[in-house]
């Protein structure tokens, strides 16, 4: 019999057979035609997928209802190393394997270090130097509506609109 080659495993944390990483992309969903089916009800159908990309794994989450975590921080998308521990919604797995890329994966951004506001596209994203150089702005009230935040959306939308 041949042996299919993995490229590590998910060992569940509260015990159990580990799960093998024989493909470079695997979905992992409550689904049967999922590559790594979890049968749970808190399982999305397809839940996330996991990415083997020069060597380091990367996990992404496909919208699914209660999430992923890794080392216990919920995340949309995560490089993940050797030892990380993965949830997929309440089940945890170590991640285990042996990095052969010969870089490290890239720095996850912050996903604080951006605002809603600029997610949504409602504002532009500052750089580091005009936060820098930027001289302390004293707000002042709208008199008209006495609200700092409708003058400030007020401002952005004149600002948009000449600067187009």
């Amino acid at each position: 019999m041949e042996q299919q080659a993995t490229f590590g495993e998910l060992i569940p944390c509260g015990g159990g057979d580990p799960i093998p990483l024989n493909r470079v992309s695997l979905m992992v969903g409550r689904r049967s035609n999922c590559d790594i089916s979890l049968r749970f009800p808190n399982i999305s159908s397809q839940h996330c997928q996991l990415q083997l990309i020069n060597g380091y794994w990367h996990l992404r989450d496909l919208n699914s209802r209660n999430g992923v975590k890794v080392n216990g921080v919920r995340c949309d998308q995560k490089w993940l190393l050797p030892g990380d521990e993965v949830s997929i919604a309440k089940h945890r797995y170590e991640l285990v394997y042996h990095p052969e890329g010969d870089e490290p994966p890239p720095v996850d951004e912050d996903p604080f270090a951006i605002s809603l506001l600029e997610k949504a596209g409602l504002a532009r994203r500052r750089k580091r130097e005009d936060f820098e150089t930027a001289t302390p702005v004293t707000r002042q009230r709208d008199p008209v509506s006495n609200n700092d935040m409708e003058r400030e959306v007020s401002e952005w939308l004149a600002d948009d609109e000449e600067n187009d």
